[in-house]
C-alpha cells in the first residue's frame, strides 16, 4: 500500500510527520528516503513532535554523531545514516539493538541499510518538485504499517486535507 501527498511547504511536511508520530507505537520503524535537501530531517522533527518530544529546535540531523535519542511518550532514536559506508556500520552505532524495541526508531538515509532492514516498516521516500513543494511517498511494509496508513488517511479524510492521493 502507498500514498503520495503533495507538501507546499516546509510546515505541511512537518504536519505529516506530526499527524503520524501521533500513531506511532513503541517498536514502530520508520525509513525515511531523499536527496541531500529534500525534507527528512523536517519530516522527523514532526514525527519527534507528534510522540511528544518537546521543543521543535531539539531535534537536529544526527549527520556527525549518527545517532539522537530523545524521549517523548517513548523513547525516540533518530538515525541519520548518510555517512555510513554499508550495513556493517550498523553494528558500530548501536541502531540494531533499538530496532523494534522499547522506542520509535527513525532513520534518516535508511537505502544505506535496504538489505539490513526488517521487512516490516513504514518508508517515506521525499523528491524535490521545486524550491518548496515535495512529492512525499508513504509506503506501508506489513500489516501493522497497512493499518496505521489507513488510519492516517482517515483523520485526513476527516479534516479535508489538500494532496493526498491513495
Amino acid at each position: 500500500m502507498f500514498v503520495q501527498v503533495v507538501s507546499q511547504s516546509t510546515d505541511d511536511t512537518e504536519r505529516l510527520g506530526e499527524a503520524f508520530g501521533q500513531l506511532l507505537n513503541a517498536g514502530d520503524i520508520v525509513c525515511l528516503y531523499g536527496e541531500l535537501g529534500s525534507g527528512k530531517t523536517v519530516l522527523s522533527k514532526g514525527l519527534a513532535a507528534g510522540l511528544g518530544v518537546a521543543g521543535r529546535g531539539t531535534v537536529r540531523s544526527p549527520s556527525f554523531v549518527l545517532m539522537h535519542q530523545y524521549q517523548g511518550r517513548m523513547p525516540v532514536y533518530h538515525a541519520d545514516l548518510y555517512r555510513l559506508n554499508g550495513p556493517t556500520d550498523i553494528v558500530d552505532i548501536g541502531l540494531r539493538e533499538v530496532l523494534g524495541g522499547d522506542g520509535v526508531a527513525m532513520i534518516e538515509w535508511a537505502d544505506k541499510l535496504e538489505t539490513s532492514l526488517p521487512l516490516e516498516r513504514l518508508d517515506i521516500s521525499l523528491e524535490h518538485q521545486n524550491d518548496e513543494t515535495r512529492l512525499i511517498t508513504i509506503q506501508a511494509q506489513g500489516s501493522r504499517y497497512h493499518r496505521l496508513v489507513e488510519q492516517w488517511l482517515s483523520r485526513q479524510q476527516h479534516m479535508r486535507t489538500p494532496g493526498v492521493n491513495g
